[in-house]
């Protein structure tokens, strides 16, 4: 298998989480045999810096000439003087829009060993496994007109959708749901809104081509306090981008820390890969971040983009062995028996020996 990566590890603590994503990577290709080769890049304030815009040329150029672009975070207080559209955040919608990739893969995913990291009772929290599937091209994020008018203390952001948009990102959180507890629930506020109204009638269009999926709607807010109250209900929730947005991050709650979800977004010329978590530059350089979500990224790329869907599990595995043995990182070291908090590079280590044994398990199986 080949794969030519792009690597853009911006801003804060995504040099330090992507390079521990990138080594596990690189360990699967070596052993499984295969091919990855990776192409680094500047995105974000650290590209501000270096060149004066938050997405060169040079990077973009470098996106849509790989397979498959990683990308840490982006995002330094240090930019909160320059307008929207010159900030590091600048460079991360103008990178997906020109990769064109609608449709947003975020699990939230209940680990046994990290229940006490969460402030949720286990018993709620046990067995929860979400996929949100978020629109990513459309809504207030892109919608025009959209513009602040200092001068009146006017400001006005414009939340559209078309037929077309809402089918296509539909049709993806159905094939996904086909093949999980074939559930999707559905979030707008069709109650209030227009554009919830056109969302709404047409994912109940396009869900008549999916009769072994079952369907529910559920406004927004009651939405949030569901994730909260009852997780595990849940299969595959399709939202728009700002809805999704925000309840994927409150679905951090269930995994202990934003620092534990990762991303993929798909549907474009190249699918683009990138922890939830932000930059967080006030640990970075420090060993505290967790590199946990990007290396679950990783086993995205490697399921979605490289078409490795053992190798992905094997790495999603290796997390939870490594949590269950009870290492920490600072985010996530909440509560628990045995926990040992660790940095981030051991963190990675620990997770690349657990793969490692893995992998060597199953060939050594192969070759009986």
């Amino acid at each position: 298998m080949r794969l030519k990566l792009a690597v853009f590890a911006g801003d804060g603590i995504g040099p330090e989480v992507t390079r521990e994503a990138t080594n596990i990577l690189r360990a699967v290709a070596e052993l499984g045999g295969h091919e990855f080769t990776f192409v680094e890049g500047l995105i974000g304030g650290v590209a501000i810096t270096e060149t004066g815009s938050p997405l060169p040329t040079a990077t973009l150029d470098a996106a849509l000439d790989s397979d498959a672009v990683l990308l840490g975070a982006v995002g330094d207080n240090k930019f909160n003087a320059l307008t929207p559209d010159k900030r590091p955040e600048a460079g991360l919608l103008q990178i997906r829009q020109a990769l064109g990739g609608f449709a947003n893969l975020r699990p939230s995913v209940a680990y046994a060993a990290l229940a006490a990291s969460s402030p949720l009772r286990p018993e709620v929290t046990k067995d929860t496994d979400i996929l949100f599937v978020r629109e990513l091209l459309g809504g207030l994020y892109f919608g025009t007109p959209r513009w602040w008018n200092k001068e009146t203390n006017e400001a006005i952001n414009t939340m559209r959708y078309t037929r077309d948009e809402v089918v296509r990102v539909a049709r993806v959180a159905f094939e996904l749901a086909s093949k999980r507890r074939k559930k999707v629930t559905s979030v707008d506020k069709a109650n209030v809104l227009e554009v919830s109204q056109l969302w709404r009638a047409t994912v109940t269009e396009v869900a008549k081509d999916y009769p072994e999926i079952t369907l529910e709607h559920q406004l927004v807010d009651s939405m949030a306090m569901h994730i909260m109250n009852t997780p595990r209900n849940f299969d595959v929730v399709l939202t728009e981008n700002l809805f999704g947005d925000i309840l994927s991050d409150e679905a951090g709650v269930i995994t202990g820390s934003l620092g534990m979800l990762p991303s993929a977004t798909i549907g474009g010329k190249v699918n683009l890969y990138e922890p939830v978590h932000g930059s967080a530059p006030d640990i970075a350089g420090t060993g505290k971040a967790n590199p946990l979500g990007a290396i679950l990224t990783a086993a995205m790329v490697l399921r979605h983009s490289a078409n490795l869907e053992q190798d992905a599990r094997a790495v999603e595995a290796a997390v939870h062995k490594v949590l269950a043995a009870g290492y920490r990182t600072a985010d996530i070291a909440r509560g628990g028996e045995n926990v040992q908090l660790v940095s981030t590079q051991e963190m990675g280590k620990r997770v690349h020996q657990a793969l490692a044994e893995s992998i060597d398990r199953r060939q050594a199986m192969h070759a009986v």
